[in-house]
């Protein structure tokens, strides 16, 4: 539980000497079975005493081309008390390109070091939560970044290597050193070698590369808004997501020494990820969900449905996979854009956290594998549980749109009505203009909706939307958009905290230093009252109907293609209307074509594949007896989300 900043002035942290007190100290880190089966590891070592140092683990890579193996820096805080007993204990490691250009956490938290360059401060509240608990906290520098060697690539082999390695360490199968260039080694003969992998964004990323893997010692990883495949932090299905590469993103973090020298791995950068949008090499290497039946790691993953940085496809066909291999899991998903659960349920999160690592890296028999494995946020602050996600009975579902009465305003149920819709692409117009315009023709998209619903609809999982287009021109994108049609109160996830304000106050978690401290300042939900909510999303360039390489089209020839929608999980209420809008370009979601498409749908050829909890069977009761659709008028949603960031995770 958090402690109030006043009762922190009050505390402090004493060396624990007793035969009793060390006696308990011993028996919070011994196996379950040995003393009555502890449930919760208890805050008993100092954090101010705690073992402070820097170690250089040998990635084995020389990716700035010196001539020498390259170097990663690992700074380490762990209990005195521990190693003075020779008691081993596990690790909870956080990699990160952030921790000298950018800083981690909603207040942009950088390492900071004293004179003889043992860490100072370690971003946020994992060391002083969870090194009085018997842990110690590990942060990676990744190659290229900080005090490492090498040079940044974007989640590719150096990346994930970077942090590998460090495991390896931590498990006798890598070399340390004491200094960055000297040939003084270092052993980790502190640790047992289980490693629990921490991170938000791009962090979590290396987490879901590393378990992808298969490193022994890695017991757990708990990505945060993380990606499972860089293509598709870049692209969809061909689809520009955004005006930069990874070669942007690798300058922004690279250390002056790496930008010295690594400009091979820069130009690699560019020259392989064509902006075309065309699957290459690069891309395979950075496909984590390949290789997920490799994964030896339990998952602990955490997403806003509403994150417009790293777009919930990516943790959508993570999940998937590793469900298929039959990974142990657990999901939170949240109405949040990016953002970290200490800033939208922090002390829920804490404590779940906390218990999750006592049973992955302590063996604790706490309960937490029994318990409900989905927690999902309906409303701002109000959560729904899943006992498994996405629930059994969740069937995918075909849904097909009909024409209506009106140009662009049309019908969707389980049987369609043949015909045509025609859109012209506006790059200038988004989602968030189509949705409010459902009702109404206009020449931008084409929009199929359903009555008021009759009962709740469930959908949870991945959807996709198969498109039959005719275009004028030889380029085209799309964009299809599952919608919500009703009011509601969200989290403002298009406002600048994406769906929290922080405030001034702050609470604790975990005793602090003169030049640590564990508190934060408290945020709340931001809500806002809409008319519709945009549930799911997914884009494509009609080039590339045929492979993963897109061509020019033929103007006046029919292509089908299949976009990916986004992961969530959401019910449609009753008296709300599901709607499905296919449009060109989504202005600041996806880039433009090269020309200005008018689109012909074959709505005999196009169909969404929902998944719903119940199937066919749900959809049919709750449209059953549904009454005429409500008069035509605009609608009002959330802002437009304006230009996604290009830099996963560098703040908030």
């Amino acid at each position: 539980m958090p402690i109030p900043v006043r009762r922190m002035r009050f505390m402090t942290w004493r060396s624990l000497a007793t035969a009793a007190v060390a006696a308990l100290m011993a028996a919070l880190l011994v196996p379950v079975a040995a003393h009555g089966a502890p449930r919760e590891s208890a805050p008993v070592y100092s954090y101010e005493n705690a073992i402070r140092e820097s170690v250089w683990v040998d990635t084995g890579l020389d990716g700035d081309s010196d001539g020498k193996n390259d170097r990663v820096a690992v700074d380490i805080v762990r209990p005195r008390e521990l190693a003075r007993q020779g008691r081993k204990v596990p690790v909870i490691m956080d990699a990160s390109p952030y921790y000298s250009c950018c800083g981690r956490g909603n207040e942009s938290q950088k390492k900071t070091y004293d004179a003889n360059g043992h860490v100072v401060q370690m971003p946020l509240f994992y060391d002083n939560y969870f090194v009085p608990r018997g842990y110690a906290f590990v942060g990676v520098d990744l190659a290229g970044t900080d005090r490492s060697d090498g040079c940044v690539d974007v989640g590719g082999r150096s990346d994930i290597q970077s942090a590998k390695a460090v495991v390896d360490w931590l498990n006798g199968r890598a070399k340390g050193y004491t200094t960055r260039t000297g040939p003084a080694t270092a052993k980790a003969g502190w640790t047992n070698g289980r490693t629990g992998m921490i991170g938000k964004s791009w962090d979590g990323t290396i987490a879901n590369g590393v378990a992808a893997t298969g490193v022994k010692g890695l017991k757990t990883v708990v990505p945060i808004s993380a990606i499972s495949s860089w293509y598709d932090y870049y692209f969809a299905k061909g689809a520009p997501l955004y005006d930069s590469g990874p070669d942007w993103l690798s300058d922004y973090v690279d250390s002056p020494d790496a930008r010295a020298k690594c400009a091979a791995v820069q130009r690699k950068l560019v020259d392989q990820a064509p902006r075309t949008g065309d699957w290459t090499s690069l891309w395979t290497e950075r496909d984590y969900v390949k290789d997920a039946a490799k994964v030896r790691a339990s998952v602990f993953l955490v997403h806003g449905m509403q994150d417009l940085n790293v777009r919930t496809k990516n943790f959508g066909q993570w999940w998937d996979a590793l469900s298929k291999h039959g990974v142990e899991r657990k999901i939170w998903l949240s109405q949040t854009g990016h953002v970290d659960p200490f800033d939208f349920r922090r002390g829920a999160w804490v404590d779940t956290l906390h218990r999750w690592f006592d049973h992955e890296l302590l063996g604790y028999d706490n309960g937490i594998d029994h318990e409900p494995m989905a927690d999902i946020e309906r409303h701002p602050d109000q959560w729904a549980t899943s006992t498994v996600w996405p629930p059994r009975t969740t069937s995918a579902t075909t849904l097909r749109p009909g024409t209506g009465a009106q140009p662009g305003v049309g019908t969707l149920g389980l049987r369609g009505k043949p015909g045509t819709e025609t859109f012209t692409d506006d790059p200038k117009l988004s989602e968030t203009d189509w949705a409010a315009n459902v009702d109404r023709p206009t020449p931008d998209k084409a929009g199929f909706a359903t009555g008021p619903l009759t009962h709740d609809l469930r959908l949870s999982g991945s959807s996709k939307v198969t498109v039959t287009a005719t275009p004028t021109t030889s380029t085209a994108h799309l964009s299809a958009v599952l919608v919500d049609l009703g009011p509601d109160t969200v989290r403002d996830y298009a406002g600048s905290g994406e769906g929290i304000t922080t405030l001034t106050d702050r609470t604790c978690w975990g005793p602090s230093t003169a030049g640590d401290s564990s508190c934060y300042q408290v945020t709340e939900a931001a809500r806002t009252d809409v008319d519709y909510t945009v549930l799911s999303r997914g884009w494509a360039d009609l080039g590339n109907y045929a492979s993963d390489h897109g061509v020019p089209l033929t103007p006046g020839t029919a292509y089908t293609i299949t976009l990916d929608l986004a992961a969530t999980d959401h019910v449609v209420p009753k008296g709300h209307r599901l709607a499905l809008i296919v449009a060109g370009t989504d202005k600041d979601l996806i880039d433009p074509p090269s020309s200005t498409p008018t689109l012909t749908l074959d709505l005999s050829r196009t169909s969404a594949r929902v998944p719903l909890v119940g199937g066919a069977e749900a959809f049919s009761r709750a449209t059953a007896g549904s009454t005429a659709a409500p008069a035509a008028s605009v609608l009002d949603g959330v802002r437009d989300p304006g230009t996604a960031l290009r830099v996963p995770g560098a703040s908030r």
